[in-house]
């Protein structure tokens, strides 16, 4: 079987159980520490290709420092790569996803900045998988053998301080559509706590997509708990409007802490409310989610902030891809108002996005690609930290550009023949925006770039209004209470007063139903 074959083989089988997947936190940001911790326990790989290598001197050090983190019993991946015998067996299908660059994962494409913890094997160290396999795979003396990496047990981070459970069951059925559930967590917080991270452990996780948590301070989670018989509540759109965000989770990445100067503030008596997003496979399951929430030593010296380009995960863009479109492009771009430091970027699509990339182009005209993945797969949605904070400068235009592929030639199109895909929540729907944190380089200035952020997605929501081809009357009724100098349309000072008007009448990035 070709390498090609055998990955469009697998591939769906992928998309629907994501058994490579690592259960980890995507938006409590930077400086991963369970994997660099392991891999310290192992002996650095030769720095060169050998020509007669043996399993014990060459290729357990390569293994044992890029795969035993997931293949190792309990995690997600199909099978286990700790022993001799166990890597032998998989050594043709090790040799043809390495050399593909299917495996180890990691999409980032090298070259243009450095990541912590980057999940890439030199191509020396691919030579000696290669070598070994088609050798005969020899084992090597015993003594040779590097002691195996050590792992937290059960939590990947140590023991967290605080442990929260569901407290029933929720069923979840074999077929069917999409389900998107609320599930509240009583922290019974006696004070006000920094967080530094969150590990959430999914019950079901070959089913569980991604999941969203939110603080809620007034109580109306609780009240909407269970109120149709069943753990947790629906009404996605309303925990967006009325709960503070404060990071998720989703397949395909390392657990991450936040940098020692960050930390969330969770207020004293609030509530953790995780939005999960499932997605059936065919088997009936039961979830029972665990968090694991880890405090900070100290309040935070510093505050951060995510540049989502495109906004509310595309759904101010109209994204709305035709049937059979290879190369259907999404674009958005920001001025810095201020100088920040960029510590990290995480992409986020569905089945049909291709190519992701997010540039700063620099006040003195250069430009710095902050991260280019050629070719996005759904099920592995990283949060790439940079090794060191980037300076970009007051005046720095970031340019996200996300393109899709919605053609029958593309192996992860989900549906066959292809069909029209539009914005929407569902795994076969689509979405897609690059997130890139930033730390403001002076602490006066985070409310100046919040409201420019504000005033962005705004900006892109009157323009979607008053581009369309039939605005509704809504429309129509702004612009003749806006429209002072009776030219048919919002431009100047105009512009500014509805701008004001939109964001104070309530509206939010993410939640369009009463906006216009």
């Amino acid at each position: 079987m070709t390498t090609r074959s055998f990955l469009k083989n697998n591939l769906r089988v992928k998309q629907l159980s994501l058994h490579f997947a690592v259960a980890a936190t995507i938006v409590t940001i930077a400086n991963p520490s369970w994997c660099a911790a392991a891999a310290n326990d192992a002996r650095p790989a030769s720095p060169t290709q050998v020509t007669k290598p043996t399993f014990t001197e060459h290729v357990a050090p390569i293994i044992f420092q890029n795969c035993v983190s997931c293949h190792r019993p309990g995690e997600a991946a199909p099978f286990s790569l700790m022993t001799f015998e166990q890597v032998r067996k998989h050594a043709r299908q090790i040799t043809e996803v390495t050399g593909t660059k299917f495996m180890p994962p990691w999409h980032a494409e090298a070259g243009h900045v450095e990541f912590q913890n980057a999940r890439v094997l030199r191509e020396e160290q691919i030579g000696t998988l290669r070598s070994w396999y088609e050798g005969g795979m020899p084992e090597g003396a015993a003594a040779l053998l590097p002691k195996l990496p050590t792992f937290p047990e059960g939590w990947q981070l140590g023991k967290p301080d605080l442990i929260v459970k569901m407290e029933k069951p929720f069923k979840l059925y074999a077929e069917g559509h999409d389900i998107y559930r609320n599930f509240v967590f009583p922290l019974n917080l006696p004070e006000d706590k920094w967080v530094r991270a969150i590990e959430f452990r999914p019950g079901a996780r070959s089913i569980v997509h991604h999941a969203l948590f939110y603080l809620d301070t007034t109580g109306k989670a609780r009240e909407m708990e269970g109120t149709d018989g069943e753990p947790g509540f629906e009404e996605k759109g309303r925990v967006g409007r009325t709960f503070t965000p404060v990071g998720g989770w989703a397949v395909g990445s390392n657990v991450r802490v936040l940098p020692d100067d960050l930390a969330y503030r969770y207020p004293k008596n609030a509530d953790l409310v995780v939005q999960t997003h499932f997605h059936p496979t065919g088997k009936a399951e039961e979830e029972l989610s665990t968090v694991g929430i880890f405090f900070a030593d100290k309040p935070p010296q510093r505050s951060f902030v995510g540049i989502q380009l495109p906004p509310a995960f595309g759904e101010i863009s109209g994204i709305d891809i035709p049937a059979g479109v290879s190369n259907y492009v999404v674009k958005d771009s920001f001025t810095l108002p201020v100088d920040a430091d960029a510590f990290s970027i995480s992409p986020h699509a569905h089945y049909i996005a291709k190519t992701m990339t997010m540039k700063a182009v620099l006040p003195n005209g250069s430009e710095k690609i902050l991260m280019h993945i050629p070719d996005w797969d759904f099920a592995w949605q990283e949060q790439y930290s940079f090794k060191e904070r980037l300076r970009l400068p007051r005046g720095t235009r970031i340019e996200s550009e996300l393109t899709y592929d919605n053609s029958a030639n593309n192996p992860r199109n989900p549906i066959s023949p292809p069909v029209r895909v539009k914005w929407g929540p569902s795994s076969t729907d689509e979405m897609g925006s690059i997130t890139v944190h930033v730390v403001p380089v002076r602490e006066a200035d985070v409310e100046t770039l919040r409201d420019a952020l504000k005033d962005h997605a705004t900006d892109m929501v009157i323009d979607r209004a008053l581009q369309r081809r039939k605005p509704g009357e809504i429309v129509k009724k702004l612009i003749e209470r806006f429209d002072k100098n009776a030219s048919g349309g919002i431009d100047g000072d105009e512009r500014d007063a509805l701008r004001s008007f939109v964001r104070a009448s309530g509206w939010v990035p993410g939640n369009l139903n009463n906006s216009f």
